[in-house]
C-alpha cells in the first residue's frame, strides 16, 4: 500500500522519480541501490509511486556526494535542489509536546 506523505510537495516526488530514472540508466550505481534497498528491478517498478520508497531514493544519492554531483549534472539541476526535495520527503518530526 501506498504511503501518503501530506507534507510532501508533487515537485519534490518528480524530481525523485527523475534520480530514480537517472539511477536505473547505470548499472553500476542501480544495483548497489538494489543491494541496499533489498528490491529488483520488478519492485523498483512497482514502489515508484510511493513517497516514502521515493524518500528512500533521494536519500541514497545524498549518502554520496559524487553520486549527487553526477546525478545533478545529468538532470539538470543543481545538488541542493536535491538536497532541498529530499529535506521535504523526510517524514515530519516527532512532536515530543503530544
Amino acid at each position: 500500500m501506498k504511503r501518503k506523505l501530506d507534507h510532501v510537495d508533487q515537485g519534490s516526488e518528480a524530481l525523485a522519480l527523475d534520480v530514480l530514472v537517472w539511477l536505473a540508466g547505470d548499472e553500476e550505481r542501480l544495483f548497489p541501490f538494489l543491494q541496499a534497498s533489498g528490491l529488483n528491478p520488478g519492485t523498483v517498478r512497482e514502489s515508484a509511486g510511493d513517497p516514502a520508497f521515493l524518500g528512500a531514493v533521494l536519500d541514497h544519492v545524498m549518502g554520496d556526494e559524487a553520486s549527487l554531483i553526477a546525478c545533478a549534472d545529468a538532470i539538470g539541476v543543481k545538488p541542493e535542489k536535491i538536497a532541498t526535495a529530499w529535506r521535504r520527503m523526510q517524514p515530519p518530526d516527532f512532536d515530543h509536546d503530544l
